[in-house]
Parts: C-alpha cells; structure tokens; sequence
C-alpha cells in the first residue's frame, strides 16, 4: 500500500467521482490508529485517506513537545513506511486547520515537503486543508487562493471550506456561528470554483455544508440536507459547463444514515471523513478488555496482578481490531471496498 503520488491520488479522486464511490478519511493519533486505518483499507480493498488533525498532531507529539507539526510529520512517516507492506493506496491529509494555526501547521508541513523533495524522496502529505469558513468570504477566499498557489508548488491538493460545520471538533465550537453558516450556497461555490480554477487546474477539494455536525449524536438530531451538494454542481453545470463539476467533501459522517452518505455520495462527494465513530470503535474493546479483566489489570488488595492483561499491547490491539472494523464498514457504506485501484 504505497502512498499515493500526485497522480496516483489524482486518479484515485478521479476514479471515485466517475464510479459514483468516495473514500473514507480517517483521522488518526498513533501508531495504532494508523494501523488500523491501513489494515481496514486493505482488508476491503479500498483505497482510502489518512489524515492528521492539529490535535491529533499535538497528541502524537507526545506531551514533552506538544507541538502540531512534529507529530503530524512523525505520524506521516510511519504510514509512508508501513504502507509499502499492502496493496492498496492510501493518500495522506491534514484536517481543519484555521487562519491563526497556518504557521504551526500546515505551512511548516508544507516546508517539510519542500525539503523531502529536494532530497528526491516524495511528498509528506498529499493534501492539506484551510477551514477557512468562519472568516467573510472575500477573506476565505484570498487565503484559499494564497495557500493553493503554495501547494501547487509541491504538487499538494488544497481542501477548503465554503460555510461552518456545526458541533465541535479538535476543541473548536462552531456552535455560536450563524445558521445559515451550516448551509452553503451555489452561489458560493461557484466563487471558490472561479477562484481556484486558474490557481490549480481544477484540482482542489471543496467542503461545502449542508446542515453537517462533527461528533456525536443521536438519529434523529441532525436533518441533513445534501440536495445543497446537488444544486450546487448543477449551478456549475449550468454556467461553466456539462464537463465540470466540484470534487466534494462530506464532513461529520460518523452517525449519518446510509442513505444520507449514499444520496451525498451521488451529489459528487469523493471523500468522506469519519472520526467520531471510529474513536468510540477503538474505545469500546478496551474498555472492554479493562472491565473484564480488572483484577489483572490492577494491583488489587495487595496481589500482582497479571502482566497478560495490564500489558498496553494486549488492550492496544483490541482498540486497533475494532477500529479496522468500523473503517470497514465506512469503505461498505461509501461504495469503495473492492475497488482499489493499485496496480490498474
């Protein structure tokens, strides 16, 4: 499972607008995480999206360091490593990163690259987002149109955001953002369109909102509306032409129904990010493993315990095994698992 080139991940994008699939993008914070994210792709056989948030970076740092951009490059070099032992694609993304987080980010990631690079070793990251939707959109914009001519340098795909997703993620609450925030309009996806078009070639991912909501929450709570997603590829159908159309981005899917990711899906998403419900999925087995074994994971009244069940390996494993089987199942829900497209 080599990590995916350009091209390769270019097609990769490519390949699941024309099928009608998109990928999972699973957020990770360890090495576990990591694994499993690799393992449910190969075990579907699907290709897939690794991604590293700002928190997600700080915590994979260790507490010692704290800093973002060395955990997320430490992160990225174990999967280009592990990688190579499968037979899928993965491509490699950075999550939500705001305006006042661009210098301890994504710009110093995107340094790294550079440096790769002119080593003659490839890309770090494929892709890198600005969440950029909390800003007036003249302000959106103009950074989006910044940060894609720098990614294009490095043959990096630039994510950006047109509205807010609701809920809260990585520590950052959208909850106090206006309603209409939650829902993007034709109108401004079109302006991203116009603006990054000349910038990349077309090549950019695009995170409208359509009522979205990162973390947990009951069915039921959050009323979706993907036909957003489908005016507004028609809006560019319409005044751009038939050719075109938006590679589009599904944020918050942990807890959505299949039939709201499939009818997204149809719209144009190509990538769909699932965090919330694969962090419970690696959770849960330890938990597990902990409350049935309490009397060998700790040291009760006066006894030793047993070294079989306090070992991290032991419950480590088990939260990686549950984590595969929820990616799994995102690769199912999405149309992706069988279609790899490593070694067409």
């Amino acid at each position: 499972m080599p990590v995916a080139n350009y091209e390769t991940y270019c097609k990769m994008l490519d390949s699941a607008r024309a099928g009608g699939y998109a990928y999972p993008a699973i957020n990770v914070v360890s090495m576990e995480s990591a694994s499993a994210a690799l393992e449910g792709f190969a075990e579907a056989g699907s290709d897939g999206i690794i991604q590293v948030s700002i928190g997600g970076g700080k915590h994979a740092s260790g507490q010692g360091i704290g800093k973002t951009a060395v955990g997320a490059v430490a992160l990225a070099n174990y999967v280009h490593y592990v990688a190579e032992h499968y037979n899928v694609y993965v491509a490699l993304h950075t999550d939500h990163c705001q305006l006042d987080k661009l210098d301890e980010f994504v710009r110093p990631l995107i340094a790294e690259t550079a440096r790769r690079r002119a080593l003659g070793l490839p890309n770090l990251f494929n892709s890198h987002m600005f969440d950029g939707g909390t800003l007036p959109m003249e302000e959106n914009v103009r950074v989006s149109m910044e940060l894609a001519a720098l990614c294009a340098e490095y043959d990096i795909l630039l994510e950006v955001e047109a509205g807010v997703v609701g809920g809260e993620e990585d520590g950052v609450s959208h909850d106090d953002q206006p309603r209409e925030k939650l829902f993007t309009t034709p109108e401004d996806m079109l302006r991203f369109y116009d603006a990054l078009l000349p910038v990349t070639g077309g090549r950019f991912l695009l995170a409208a909102t359509f009522g979205n909501v990162h973390g947990a929450y009951k069915p039921g709570n959050v009323q979706l509306r993907p036909k957003i997603l489908r005016d507004g590829q028609s809006e560019l159908k319409r005044l751009r032409g038939d050719d075109k159309g938006f590679y589009l981005v599904f944020h918050g899917g942990s807890g959505s129904a299949p039939e709201e990711i499939a009818e997204a899906v149809s719209y144009g998403v190509v990538k769909m990010n699932v965090d919330t419900d694969t962090q419970y999925a690696f959770t849960r087995p330890v938990a597990h493993h902990i409350l049935r074994n309490y009397d060998g994971v700790l040291k009760i009244d006066g006894e030793v315990g047993s070294k079989k069940q306090y070992d991290p390996r032991a419950y480590l494993a088990a939260g990686e095994l549950g984590m595969k089987a929820r990616i799994m199942q995102a690769c199912d829900d999405l149309g992706s698992s069988g279609k790899t497209i490593f070694g067409k």
